[in-house]
């Protein structure tokens, strides 16, 4: 599965790069990633991704476009507002980059699908605003061993978080044991219309660096945007030998 002439026209400036090459485009062109949500978050991360040339992006959302989505939700339009958006985004996907292969289910992802939703994926991306699914999509990730990056934004500010999902990884609970109770939403608390697109492209990145095997790729990292301030901070998520999910495998 070589890259053909047009694509390699149409990658040629990130070809350029020594830290992608034919090698890590490769890695792109032959990776399946799964991402759940496409909101604020998704619709940045899903752009970016087809647009490199990510082999096959599957779309997991079960929501219609609304009006006050499109402030934020740049692959939708006026005409697409009460239609799924996992249909939308799909479409738009298709028509961006006809070289990959996408698909999608227009449902919400749960106990029953999560696991094989997630199954034969290279990576997981999610960018969804509740952490009932939050967690669903990391005990998935965790059982089949598939990487995760989680994404989350609010008023000015983000964060990314990836996990590799081997036997030393952390995952999103040990970040997260339980919801916070202080913990707001953007339907709530609000969000610039900006914010979503500087984070989902930072994952986006990430999520690119790390399906490319590039040095620096983010792992059992958290990465944070102060969008106010301009600032951006990187830390370590370290193993929680009392994680509700880590520490389970180890008593099993």
């Amino acid at each position: 599965m070589s890259l053909s002439k047009q694509e390699i026209e149409r990658y040629r400036r990130q070809l350029l790069l020594p830290e992608i090459g034919g090698q890590g485009q490769q890695r792109l062109k032959e990776s399946k990633i799964l991402v759940v949500g496409a909101g604020g978050l998704g619709c940045p991360i899903l752009t970016y991704l087809a647009a490199a040339g990510a082999g096959h992006i599957h779309i997991v959302d079960a929501d219609m476009v609304a009006l006050s989505n499109l402030q934020r939700q740049a692959l939708y339009t006026t005409e697409d507002i009460g239609k799924p958006k996992a249909e939308c985004a799909a479409r738009a996907l298709a028509a961006l980059n006809p070289e990959i292969e996408v698909s999608f289910t227009a449902e919400y992802l749960d106990a029953e699908n999560a696991k094989d939703l997630v199954a034969g994926c290279v990576l997981v991306i999610e960018g969804v605003d509740r952490f009932a699914p939050r967690y669903l999509i990391n005990e998935a990730c965790r059982t089949e061993g598939v990487p995760l990056l989680s994404a989350a934004i609010g008023r000015f500010d983000g964060q990314i978080a990836l996990f590799p999902m081997d036997e030393a990884s952390a995952c999103y609970r040990c970040l997260v044991p339980s919801p916070p109770e202080d913990a707001a939403d953007c339907e709530t608390e609000g969000v610039l219309g900006a914010v979503p697109g500087v984070v989902g492209s930072l994952a986006a990145l990430e999520a690119m660096k790390y399906l490319t095997g590039m040095k620096g790729a983010m792992k059992n990292e958290l990465l944070i945007y102060q969008g106010r301030e301009g600032r951006l901070r990187r830390i370590s998520v370290p193993k929680d030998p009392a994680c509700p999910v880590c520490a389970a495998e180890v008593r099993a």
